[in-house]
């Protein structure tokens, strides 16, 4: 992958010397701008306010969940069957419950931390292009693993609809 960028930035540079322009570009650590922007740290905070009022209904109900173990322990051999049973049908119900309050708030976390992150992820972007526009960039490059690539380019050096019309005539020549 790095030697492709690096091809990649040896041609734009060939073909903008030949044509007389300056080459600038940068690059962007999206990961570090998102955790260390303020709106990244508000949602970390927020994130973090979520896990904290949760965990103290998680703890209520681990001990409601070892208090009623301890008692089915220290019973169990006076009770009946029939209340042994029901005891731990009461248990199993509280587990149950536990096991999915975690699910549902395990669930609830990511969801609130992958809408955080896209929205300011989105926002970095589209301030990368607009900065690149306003500064004159001729390629920001994204360096961590979810933006390899290039974030930025002047519509002038994509290559898409060319090529898509070159291969199509090459094609449809041998047809």
């Amino acid at each position: 992958m790095k030697k492709i960028i690096l091809v990649a930035v040896i041609l734009f540079s060939w073909v903008l010397s030949a044509q007389g322009a300056d080459l600038k570009i940068g690059h962007v650590d999206l990961n570090k701008a998102l955790n260390e922007s303020d709106s990244g740290k508000k949602a970390k905070k927020t994130l973090e306010d979520m896990v904290n009022s949760k965990k103290s209904i998680l703890v209520e109900k681990e001990i409601e969940l070892k208090k009623l173990q301890e008692e089915l322990e220290k019973q169990s051999s006076v009770l009946t069957p029939e209340a042994k049973k029901s005891k731990e049908e009461q248990f199993n119900k509280i587990l149950r419950d536990y096991q999915k309050m975690v699910k549902d708030f395990t669930d609830e976390l990511q969801k609130k931390e992958e809408e955080f992150s896209v929205g300011i992820q989105k926002d970095l972007i589209e301030f990368v292009n607009k900065l690149g526009k306003d500064e004159g960039y001729t390629i920001i490059f994204g360096l961590e693993k979810g933006a390899r690539g290039i974030i930025y380019s002047p519509d002038e050096l994509n290559l898409t609809d060319k090529v898509i019309k070159k291969y199509n005539e090459i094609t449809n020549a041998k047809k």
